[in-house]
């Protein structure tokens, strides 16, 4: 199947012999051509289907062609336009391209003159694509995300597109998995980038210490309030602050956060008097609210006005190669903190890397690699250097497809692994001595 059947042009021409060969000439060429008398239609079939190159003409009946150009570069901001006239004129040509129009073609024009039109236009998208995924990718690594799987790239769209907004946001995501990354890629790509950003672990809080932690107090509220003291809302006044763990909070408390909500204010601890607070609050939790809420556990109106804008951010289980290439910039990262060389991993080891089930997700990951660097000289990282719990993993995880002899081996050479080759204790494990152990490698290898 041709790749350009991908790519949408829509011509635009009163003119119907002028639709007829254009839409001839682009079809043999494989890209998918939608045609239409008036810019009228056009706008409908823009709203309706994605459109990446608009050929329009210039002058039409009640609606012209610079009128067109103007709807498709105020509401279509993935797409190019060439225009094309019979009336050619210098004055028309720079307005034309003045607005957006890429491209200038006079009637009549030859086949060789609009196809070379229409690929400078889909070799123009292409770029401007690219450097538009590119400067995706970069803005995720600028905050230490790293990852290019579609389930990431999914997530990066999100948290771009939330940065742009006010609203609350909400983000799910499982112990590990980079929740408070996201918060800060979401603050400091926001128009409230040069106010504080301030986390808080709402699990890490005891319940008696939290309203003053949140809200502060003032002098003489309870015993021990010498002085006034301004609380994490107070401090992130014009930035954002992060309430992970949002789930931990209890019934008092969310009905708290419903009135800053709900009215922008906050009451210090003692205070009879409201303090208007411009906060963003960005929450996480690793549970459900929801099923929290038809527990009880947790109130439905919170739940729903904190669940404006969700991100749900994928285990590392989930993510294919990414775990090959977060252990590729975390190795270079703790090599470069310790002063040590850039270690190499050898390809039994990144399998059971690729295969782990990664409970503790990104955060373990990262503390087995620190680990790994730290306690190892060799440049050489192989199975009998990591961690016992994913070696034997990996081990019970194998498949029940190999033969009795296969089985045998790997146990053997896992046994072997385990004791850093030491024949005797191998032997003693397996429960056979070392003659037989000798003669059953030889066996099963022979």
């Amino acid at each position: 199947m041709n790749d350009k059947k991908k790519d949408k042009i829509l011509i635009v021409d009163d003119s119907a012999d002028t639709r007829l060969i254009i839409q001839r000439n682009l079809s043999e060429q494989g890209y998918q051509v939608f045609t239409t008398a008036d810019v009228v239609n056009a706008i409908q079939i823009l709203n309706s289907v994605h459109i990446d190159l608009i050929i329009t003409d210039l002058k039409m009946p009640k609606v012209s062609g610079i009128d067109l150009i103007k709807h498709v570069r105020e509401n279509c901001k993935d797409s190019e336009v060439i225009m094309i006239t019979g009336y050619p004129s210098i004055e028309s040509a720079v307005k034309a391209v003045k607005i957006g129009a890429l491209d200038y073609l006079t009637k009549p024009f030859t086949d060789d003159e609009l196809l070379n039109a229409v690929k400078k236009a889909f070799e123009k998208l292409k770029f401007t694509r690219k450097i538009r995924a590119q400067s995706k990718l970069n803005f995720a690594e600028s905050y230490g995300i790293i990852g290019e799987s579609d389930v990431m790239k999914k997530v990066f769209k999100e948290t771009l597109k939330a940065s742009q907004t006010s609203s609350t946001v909400l983000i799910y995501g499982e112990s590990g998995t980079g929740k408070e990354l996201i918060a800060r890629a979401i603050h400091y790509n926001s128009s409230r980038s040069s106010a504080p950003f301030v986390p808080i672990n709402c699990g890490a809080i005891p319940e008696s210490l939290m309203e003053s932690e949140l809200f502060g107090y003032i002098k003489g509220a309870f015993t021990g309030a010498y002085e006034n003291r301004d609380g994490f809302f107070l401090t992130a006044d014009h930035g954002s602050i992060f309430l992970d763990e949002i789930s931990e909070t209890a019934l008092l408390m969310q009905v708290k956060l419903l009135r800053i909500l709900e009215n922008k204010e906050i009451y210090m601890v003692g205070a009879k008097q409201p303090r208007k607070v411009d906060v963003r609050i960005i929450c996480a939790t690793n549970k459900h609210l929801f099923n929290l809420v038809e527990k009880e556990k947790f109130r439905e109106d919170l739940f729903y006005r904190l669940n404006v804008i969700t991100i749900d951010l994928p285990p590392l289980r989930e993510r294919g190669d990414d775990i090959l290439l977060l252990t590729n910039y975390l190795v270079k990262k703790y090599a470069d903190n310790l002063g040590k060389e850039i270690p190499e991993f050898s390809d039994k080891a990144l399998k059971i890397f690729r295969e782990y089930h990664w409970p503790g997700n990104v955060r373990e990951l990262e503390n087995i690699i620190h680990r790994i660097i730290l306690m190892n000289d060799d440049l050489k990282i192989d199975i009998p250097d990591l961690p016992p719990l994913m070696r034997f993993t990996a081990l019970r995880q194998s498949g029940l497809d190999r033969t009795l002899k296969e089985v045998e081996l790997e146990y053997i050479k896992n046994v072997l692994v385990s004791v850093n080759d030491n024949k005797t204790k191998a032997a003693k494990i397996l429960g056979i001595d070392r003659k037989t152990l000798r003669q059953k490698m030889k066996k099963i290898e022979g």
